[in-house]
């Protein structure tokens, strides 16, 4: 049975959005994101679509959920999370990538955070990722990063499996 991801970049109040956009701009977390999601199928909300500088990203099968639009360039359409999932394969991982509302509908059946925890709390938030109960989640990967020139903050990578 595929496997459900939920990858995000988290502040310290679990802010992840303002404006459509982004809160935080890490470089090293768009390049660990590029190399999960790569060759897998992604699945985003329609504003979290628009929010993409080029639109459908390269190399993964993009699906936005939609009940009004039904066209995204260089992407499937669904109206629903269990609509797409039912058209995914068994095998493969699928990667949620926002937004918040999609993020709530999706946590109760992932089986996997992709978090990158970042050491901060916003003054500006309008999109937060859901509270969970870190005791029912197991780390299996985690790796500390501290501030550089081009990371403003200390951040982890960190991946959670729910615990069985």
């Amino acid at each position: 049975m595929y496997k459900i991801a939920l990858i995000a970049a988290i502040a310290k109040n679990n802010a992840i959005g303002h404006e459509n956009k982004l809160i935080y701009w890490l470089p090293n977390d768009l390049k660990r994101f590029k190399e999960l999601t790569t060759g897998h199928t992604i699945i985003m909300g329609s504003n979290t679509f628009r929010s993409l500088p080029k639109g459908a990203l390269p190399n993964r099968r993009n699906i936005v959920l939609s009940r009004k639009e039904k066209e995204f360039p260089g992407c499937e359409t669904f109206c629903s999370l269990e609509e797409a999932l039912a058209n995914c394969t068994n095998e493969e991982i699928v990667y949620i990538i926002g937004g918040e509302m999609l993020y709530r509908t999706a946590f109760p059946i992932a089986d996997i955070l992709c978090l990158t925890e970042i050491d901060n709390t916003p003054e500006q938030a309008d999109a937060f990722f859901p509270q969970f109960a870190k005791n029912e989640w197991e780390t299996i990967e985690q790796e500390e990063h501290t501030i550089d020139e081009r990371h403003h903050f200390n951040y982890r990578f960190v991946t959670y499996i729910k615990r069985k």
